[in-house]
């Protein structure tokens, strides 16, 4: 793939968000990893009620770069190789970001890492998950209301099928379970990002 294509998919994602906040002197970049399901999105979007930061949502953004994606190695490649450009840049800008993305393998991750350790902003890992019989029913109601639980196309089958690449996080992280209350985990990020 071309800069060309590189630079024009990062501007179509650029131009897919609303208003950014303030940027700051000191930004936080929070990595969200988690298989489909285990309610990544839900935690972001509580997480962004009480920080002022930009959520990436992986799967909204998939669909920016491709209406009817097909989920492809390809497809993924390109996906990241822009998403990696922009959290750069926007880190660079000031902005505090939330990356929702499954961010299931270490390699991956690396790539999360080096970002935040080069540009020396904080960088917060959060695992989400949720018991599987949780999942399940949260999967199943996502197939019969299509839309209602946002962007995610994933079913269980997808969710089996990505439960076998799950690597540990290597680095300090925390580890939220959504089928309780998530708000003691919440209350520590948010305390960690202001300290």
């Amino acid at each position: 793939m071309g800069d060309s294509q590189l630079i024009s998919d990062v501007e179509r994602l650029a131009g897919s968000f609303g208003e950014l906040p303030e940027p700051v002197v000191k930004p936080t970049f929070i990595a969200v990893s988690g298989l489909p399901g285990t309610g990544k999105t839900y935690f972001c979007s509580k997480l962004a009620e009480r920080l002022p930061f930009v959520i990436l949502e992986s799967d909204a953004l998939r669909k920016t770069l491709f209406p009817s994606p097909g989920y492809s190695p390809e497809e993924s490649t390109r996906l990241f190789r822009a998403l990696h450009h922009l959290i750069e840049g926007l880190l660079k800008r000031g902005f505090s970001l939330i990356l929702d993305a499954t961010n299931l393998s270490e390699q991956h991750r690396e790539r999360l890492y080096n970002i935040a350790d080069r540009l020396d902003v904080k960088l917060v890992l959060v695992r989400v998950e949720a018991p599987p019989e949780v999942v399940y029913e949260r999967l199943r109601s996502r197939v019969e209301v299509p839309n209602a639980q946002g962007n995610s196309d994933a079913d269980w089958s997808v969710y089996q099928r990505m439960k076998s690449t799950v690597q540990k996080i290597r680095r300090n992280h925390y580890a939220v379970d959504t089928s309780s209350d998530i708000t003691p985990v919440v209350d520590k990020i948010v305390r960690e990002v202001r300290r």
